[in-house]
């Protein structure tokens, strides 16, 4: 009796679900150098959930602050910030009450217009996949740390010769829903679209397109079951109970000398190592195996509404910076064009902050010129939880930047 009350009480732990109830997202606006030594202490003190940026380190002056504050600490945030006499803003007023709000009743199968569980998605990969054996296939590049299958779809006309390629990967970051629901409508959309829209025709026809539809699938797995501001991977790192690794802080470049942690418990947290997340290394491996053939990375995550191009681990210039500014900035008008969203592009660095370890980094200096990382919708009113209402606007505005980007590449093609 003993040990089945002991598994019934295990299940039990494994099945609870995190709650934000009365919890906010606040955005402060330090404009002095006292507001972000406050800000930095608060959360050496307090367990702050950064939104933007990623983690105290690179709160700086003039710099928006999107944090998400647990309520037995709203007071003394609340007392402290007054004190200040910085501005302060309430982004969402109920943590609980939002996610409820994006989280409510969804189809039973999978749809484009909704946030998909990984068992819908896993359910979508294995029938787009056999849709259309002309234009798309699918191979897998390895498993998670948790043993979920990484799945790649490979869409393109069928070729007797290799033909040059795009890569393009969602959901880095477990809690940035709106990433792999753009990757499922780029799929959607690259087949209902060949033979009718020209642009994806030649597209198609000239190049294959690799899409990763969920890069961290234990973590996106784990927000939709658990703990929906999960952001990490969901890996174990000796030493400490602290779990997951930020995947994209874990790659060869630059790692972990800038915008980085090496605590397990923060949620930028670089890893043991290089690649010490099998996610990261199955990504990674597939890119050194094929970037003679690569000629373009898009890493899609929220949020912000940014194009960003190398670098991010250094203010240095990458070497294509002229043209990769140029292909940003066009992607961002094109983008504009459908509902008048602005996003504002650049080098990662000096447009946010710095970060190192970083995927499109990584791309570039391994012989990835055309390397773009996306910053969906929106800027903060959401944040993390934009309403499944406007999945369809972002990701037919992000089509447009998308094919953009594209449309270069094959016009340029080294």
């Amino acid at each position: 009796m003993k040990v089945f009350l002991l598994f019934g009480l295990v299940a039990l732990a494994l099945a609870e679900v995190t709650r934000f109830e009365g919890e906010k997202v606040l955005r402060l606006k330090p404009v002095m150098d006292e507001h972000v030594v406050l800000i930095r202490e608060l959360a050496a003190s307090i367990e702050f959930d950064f939104w933007s940026p990623d983690s105290a380190e690179m709160v700086t002056i003039d710099i928006d602050v999107d944090i998400h504050v647990p309520a037995a600490y709203l007071d003394l945030v609340s007392t402290m910030l007054q004190q200040s006499d910085m501005e302060t803003e309430v982004l969402i007023e109920d943590l609980q009450v939002s996610i409820d709000a994006q989280t409510g009743p969804t189809p039973r199968t999978h749809s484009y217009t909704n946030y998909n569980s990984w068992d819908k998605v896993q359910s979508w990969i294995a029938a787009i996949s056999t849709s259309n054996s002309a234009l798309i296939s699918k191979q897998s590049i390895g498993s998670t740390y948790e043993g979920r299958p990484m799945t790649l779809l490979k869409l393109g006309k069928k070729s007797s010769v290799t033909k040059p390629a795009i890569f393009m990967d969602c959901g880095i970051h477990a809690r940035e829903w709106i990433s792999p629901a753009f990757c499922q409508w780029f799929v959607k959309e690259a087949l209902s679209t060949y033979g009718s829209d020209s642009q994806m025709t030649s597209l198609l026809d000239q190049m294959d397109v690799y899409v990763l539809p969920v890069f961290n699938i234990d973590g996106y797995d784990y927000t939709h079951k658990s703990n929906r501001m999960w952001r990490k991977t969901r890996s174990r790192t000796s030493g400490t109970s602290c779990l997951g690794t930020d995947p994209n802080r874990n790659w060869n470049a630059g790692w972990c000398t800038t915008g980085a942690s090496r605590n397990p418990c923060s949620e930028t947290f670089c890893g043991s190592k290089v690649e010490s997340e099998v996610e990261v290394r199955n990504v990674a491996d597939f890119l050194r195996r094929n970037k003679a053939d690569i000629k373009a990375y898009l890493t899609i995550h929220s949020y912000s509404q940014l194009v960003l191009f190398p670098y991010s681990y250094t203010y240095d210039l990458a070497a294509d910076h002229s043209e990769l500014l140029k292909v940003a900035e066009g992607a961002s008008s094109a983008l504009r064009s459908l509902y008048g969203t602005r996003y504002t592009s650049g080098p990662g660095a000096a447009t946010i902050y710095p970060a190192a370890g970083g995927s499109d980094d990584y791309a570039y200096d391994i012989g990835v010129k055309y390397s773009f990382t996306f910053e969906l919708r929106d800027t903060g009113r959401y944040g993390f939880l934009l309403p499944a209402s406007q999945i369809k606007p972002t990701c037919m505005e992000t089509m447009l930047a998308i094919k953009y980007i594209a449309a270069h590449v094959q016009e340029n093609l080294y």
